[in-house]
């Protein structure tokens, strides 16, 4: 049976939806994992969206609490708004109760992507605080570390990400994430996929 891992991400003007493209690349990469990408509900309205210039979401299909138990591992992804996940993505949290007093999240692997604004926008702080969350299901936070080499040390140019997980800048909304980038997160899909597949196997054996 394939190990099933999921991508779940809230993205306003696509830059964490890029990342999230690339992280499913990085886990469809490792043998017998099956990647599903999924996106959060919005809760602003269609007029509000657009007087913020937000582009038209894509057509990843929008997750319930109740799919998220089907999963084997996760990855999860969002913007940072004051250096904390957004409201769209709390509140989805929020709906997860009924998972938390059944404990069918527990044990299960999860990772963390984001993207900021600038450089000093809250990078390691949105991690930080998004760890509750899986702390609070008894999920296992994996964390990228410094597997991803050389990249992690790169001081020539501007790049998003840490030890806590792949993450790109968007400045005034017109900057993409680099290749650079793209590689990180390519490589936490692989890495996350890796890890959720091998514990997997541990509990299938136990």
């Amino acid at each position: 049976m394939a190990v099933k891992l999921y991508v779940v991400y809230y993205s306003m003007y696509g830059h964490v939806e890029k990342l999230a493209q690339e992280i499913k690349k990085g886990a469809a990469s490792i043998e017998g994992v099956e990647v599903k990408i999924w996106q959060v509900p919005e809760t602003l309205p269609e007029e509000v969206l657009g007087k913020m210039g937000a582009p038209p979401k894509t057509d990843a299909p929008i997750i319930t609490p109740d799919e998220l138990a089907t999963a084997d591992g996760f990855v999860f992804g969002f913007p940072t708004r004051f250096g904390m996940m957004p409201a769209q993505f709390k509140a989805f949290l929020d709906s997860t109760g009924g998972l938390w007093r059944t404990q069918q999240l527990a044990g299960k692997p999860a990772g963390i992507f984001y993207s900021t604004g600038s450089q000093g926008g809250g990078q390691e702080t949105t991690a930080l605080t998004a760890i509750t969350q899986l702390v609070h299901h008894g999920m296992i936070f994996v964390p990228i570390g410094y597997t991803f080499g050389a990249g992690m040390f790169e001081m020539e140019n501007v790049k998003g990400g840490s030890p806590y997980g792949a993450g790109t800048y968007a400045g005034d909304g017109s900057r993409q994430p680099t290749q650079l980038e793209l590689d990180q997160a390519f490589h936490q899909g692989k890495y996350l996929a890796t890890i959720t597949k091998k514990l997997k196997k541990e509990e299938e054996a136990a």
